[in-house]
């Protein structure tokens, strides 16, 4: 990053959002949190409720969490950092290529509430199926994933913060995460998903200030037919090297579509690896888990798609104007063309917009990785799992209640230290946000097909899956590092493997007579080594050597009894009575409108589950999903790649309204929806605080005397 510039706020304004609206959204968190205690039924005092939400969440609040969970300093700053280097191809390549993953977890979510109800985490059903070997390799790639990602995001928030403010970095990097963990310590998974869904209301209000600065209000351009012409004698200066015609608003370019791959393969890992993303399934009600997941994915693709149509080409756009920084190339990829380009359009207001945002989008996803780490060192390092006997595991496989909660505790605090930590090695080693974010598919997308196939399919090898994972990644480096080293000469650094700059290389290849920059090859190899290895190996030796894996093992993880032995399949003999008892069976887990239910809080019994409703979700969820794949990554832009288009002034003003529109029924589906479907539990926390207001402790929630009864 350049140092030569001035900041555009005070040191004082870095150290003010980072420690004061921290502080301030850890106060209301607590907040919220002890009205939850208070006037409902959950307690963050439970191991089930801390970690896993009771298992009651519904999908628009799922869904809320999914948006904000997946929203870093990655979808704010690289997609504008890409769209500011490729132009238009940028924001559909970062935001479809990150948006199929979460649609096609849809299918491992309805296989987690069939296969594994009770699961606290998805390598609880590594080790009931596969042992404690296969547990130890598979809780490598869980761990490295957790690290990569939030690296990434202490990475991403303290470049910008220390660009903006000249706030210290080492500072940013422990003061960003400090904050959060001390609301997470207190409300556990409930209150990240409260805080995911106020972050994610902040981010759209936001969102929408900047959209309609740009491409209306603003001065310096205020339309899409202003934006179009200052895109056009930008290109006519610099082309774009590998765009049709050198343009900004093609998708015809080479290496959109390089990055559109390394793209897609890398957030493959960190969605199917991360803990995060699992950690939302298991909170959801099993009627609705895939509801959530689809809802989810559709909401997102609008926040990097907007924003970076936005910021990212405004940074191009304003090249020249006074009040734009030149930016460089280690600038790019700090990720910083956002924030520089929010300082020229509105000044000290803007950049303090782009600094409250990305706080809160680091905080959020910070949360979501602090609550899934801590419940993989809890219950996968520290407590074994009582349903898989054979699987023994590391600490203590007989911990108390009290145990696994003061554990859980100190986890999130010690993760939230090496956050920092981790972040702090990059930044000093030069490792940028963007290099780190094309690399991760490298180390991690070998374990994609392997643990997808451990859910979902009982025919999956053991071995071949964990040979695969460790094949992958084995040669997936190897690959990535050859590629380096044949590209540049036999120079092997930080530049010459994570193509930081797109002008290193003049190799002409035989396609029409252009010219072919390959910036990010050596990325690409890595990454498609990497998951094509482990997928390929899982699933030839699944095929040659078939295991047949009963699923009673995974469903005993964590359940009670009657749970222990459910497979969804009748005996002729018993096959009247479990008809009539799926016809009378509730779809959903208890929830604050099922108060009188005397099961466990956050146990999922067999009367939860209905096993042909979740059979019937997984297939929607597969066919609904593939659809969307092959429209985000075929239908709509290879065609476009193909035709050589350059965008008229009514193609982009189409092309902006397009993603205006989608942003507001995003912003629909993760902020009105969820305060309707919640609309039981909020008046009773308004009755109860009512009560409380005229009779001192009457608003408080009694337990009904069954689930009293059953807790003594």
């Amino acid at each position: 990053m350049s140092s030569t510039v001035s900041t555009v706020l005070p040191q004082g304004a870095g150290y003010g959002v980072v420690v004061g609206i921290g502080l301030f959204f850890s106060v209301f968190m607590l907040g919220l949190t002890w009205l939850q205690a208070r006037y409902t039924p959950f307690s963050p005092s439970n191991s089930e409720e801390f970690t896993s939400a009771s298992r009651s969440v519904k999908p628009g609040l799922i869904a809320s969490g999914i948006v904000s969970a997946w929203t870093w300093a990655a979808t704010l700053l690289q997609s504008s950092a890409v769209a500011y280097k490729y132009g238009i191809s940028g924001p559909w390549w970062y935001a479809g290529g990150a948006t199929v993953q979460v649609l096609l977890f849809a299918q491992l979510a309805a296989k987690l509430k069939l296969n594994a109800p009770n699961a606290h985490t998805w390598l609880e059903i590594v080790a009931a199926r596969w042992g404690t070997f296969a547990h130890s390799i598979f809780l490598f790639f869980g761990l490295a994933t957790n690290v990569v990602v939030s690296s990434m995001l202490i990475l991403g928030g303290s470049a910008t913060v220390t660009a903006l403010t000249g706030m210290n970095t080492l500072a940013a990097c422990f003061l960003i995460p400090l904050g959060v963990a001390i609301y997470v310590v207190a409300g556990g998974m409930r209150a990240t998903l409260l805080c995911d869904y106020t972050h994610t209301t902040v981010l759209f209000a936001i969102i929408f200030v900047f959209t309609f600065t740009v491409y209306a209000t603003s001065p310096k351009i205020g339309s899409p037919t202003k934006m179009h012409e200052l895109l056009t004698k930008v290109a006519e200066a610099t082309p774009v090297p590998g765009n049709a015609q050198g343009s900004y608003l093609t998708m015809r370019s080479k290496n959109g579509l390089i990055f559109g791959v390394i793209n897609i393969i890398g957030n493959f890992a960190t969605v199917f690896n991360d803990q995060a993303y699992w950690q939302r399934a298991i909170a959801s009600k099993p009627a609705s888990c895939v509801k959530a997941y689809l809802y989810g994915g559709l909401a997102w693709f609008a926040i990097p798609f907007i924003f970076s149509t936005t910021l990212g080409l405004s940074a191009v756009a304003l090249r020249g104007d006074p009040d734009m920084r030149v930016l460089s190339a280690d600038d790019v990829s700090a990720g910083l063309p956002a924030s520089a380009a929010a300082a020229a359009l509105l000044g000290k207001s803007g950049a303090a917009a782009l600094l409250i945002v990305l706080f809160l989008a680091v905080t959020s996803a910070t949360a979501a990785e602090l609550i899934a780490v801590s419940a993989i060192l809890t219950f996968d390092v520290y407590k074994a799992d009582r349903g898989a006997e054979f699987a023994q595991r590391y600490v203590n496989q007989q911990a108390t209640e009290a145990q696994i909660m003061r554990v859980s505790h100190w986890m999130v605090a010690a993760f939230a230290v090496f956050m920092g930590l981790a972040g702090l090695v990059f930044f000093y080693i030069g490792v940028s946000m963007g290099w780190l974010y094309t690399f991760m598919g490298v180390i991690l997308g070998s374990a994609v097909v392997p643990i997808a196939l451990c859910v979902t399919w009982k025919k999956a090898n053991k071995w071949g899956c964990i040979i695969g994972a460790i094949a992958g990644f084995v040669l997936g480096i190897m690959a990535w590092l050859v590629a380096t080293a044949t590209l540049n000469g036999g120079i092997i650094n930080v530049t010459t493997s994570g193509g930081t700059r797109n002008d290193r290389f003049d190799v002409k290849l035989f396609v029409p007579t252009r010219l072919l920059i390959i910036g990010d090859l050596e990325m690409l190899t890595g990454n498609l080594v990497s998951i094509a290895v482990g997928g390929l190996v899982a699933v030839i030796t699944s095929y040659i050597w078939p295991d047949d894996f009963d699923f009673d093992r995974t469903r005993a993880i964590n359940s009670p009894s009657d749970l222990a032995s459910y497979t969804g399949k009748q005996s002729k003999s018993d096959e009247a009575h479990s008809d009539e008892d799926l016809k009378e069976a509730p779809l959903d887990t208890p929830d604050l409108d099922h108060t009188a239910d005397a099961n466990p809080v956050g146990v999922t019994t067999k009367d939860d589950l209905d096993p042909e409703a979740l059979q019937k979700a997984f297939r929607f969820a597969a066919w609904s999903s593939i659809i969307l794949l092959l429209v985000f990554i075929i239908v709509i832009p290879l065609p476009l790649f193909f035709a050589q288009t350059i965008y008229g002034a009514k193609g982009l003003t189409a092309w902006v309204t397009i993603g205006i529109l989608w942003a507001f029924l995003s912003a629909f589906t993760v902020i009105i929806y969820p305060l309707y479907e919640s609309r039981v539990a909020l008046g009773m926390v308004l009755r109860g605080m009512v009560k409380d207001i005229f009779t001192r402790g009457s608003g408080r929630y009694e337990e009904p005397d069954a689930v009293a009864e059953l807790k003594a």
